[in-house]
């Protein structure tokens, strides 16, 4: 049987390779078959992310994707949050230094942010308390008039000063998660997917996605009798 005779299709609305991978991880043993959008629409939606939370953004995603490919679709929308810095990065983590901005920009301008706001006695940077949030979009656009289904999770931590790691993406080299001393990228695949904020998420999901799949089958057999 091949890719596009499985029952069940989903497209994940990133071009985030590393989300996409997790996400794929974390959605194995599931009755569906996971695709980036390259891999089902040319030329990709143009996508503006202007909402003002993580939720917002996930949904603009996903109902554009969703628009685009009539398909079952899967957005994330996540980031870092810093208590220091009034929740920045925030909605734009992926965009902290500058528009086009490469995963060590964006860590630089996080630590010059930190510092900036450092105690005015002792020049210190604050204890930089932190979490990891994503949402997480799910739509079918042929259920419930394609009414977005969101869930969100969070991962708690702090930042440390010296990246260390070489697993993960974006701001993991600098996030040690609550409870123990390394980092998010000291993680393997397997130990992060099982306490990240997107696997928290995706733990909250999976049941919502386990109904949709079994509503789509069914509608599925009423039509081919």
């Amino acid at each position: 049987m091949g890719t596009w005779d499985a029952p069940n299709h989903l497209v994940v609305a990133t071009t985030n390779k590393g989300k996409l991978e997790e996400l794929r991880a974390l959605l194995a043993g599931l009755d569906v078959v996971v695709h980036g959008i390259d891999d089902v629409v040319q030329p990709r939606p143009h996508i503006v992310e202007d909402g003002a939370t993580f939720r917002d953004n996930a949904i603009i995603k996903a109902r554009a994707v969703a628009a685009a490919t009539t398909m079952l679709t899967l957005a994330d929308d996540s980031g870092l949050e810093v208590d220091a810095l009034d929740g920045k990065p925030g909605v734009r983590s992926a965009r902290f230094a500058h528009e086009r901005a490469t995963d060590a920009e964006n860590n630089a301008a996080l630590l010059a942010a930190l510092d900036a706001v450092g105690d005015p006695v002792s020049g210190a940077s604050p204890l930089a308390r932190a979490r990891f949030r994503c949402a997480l979009a799910l739509i079918d656009p042929f259920l419930d008039d394609g009414a977005p289904i969101v869930v969100e999770g969070t991962c708690e931590g702090s930042i440390t000063r010296t990246p260390r790691g070489s697993g993960g993406f974006g701001y993991d080299p600098l996030f040690v998660v609550e409870g123990g001393e390394r980092t998010l990228a000291e993680l393997g695949e397997d130990e992060k997917n099982a306490i990240s904020h997107r696997a928290r998420a995706m733990h909250a999901l999976r049941p919502v996605l386990e109904r949709v799949l079994a509503a789509r089958a069914s509608a599925v057999k009423k039509i081919t009798g």
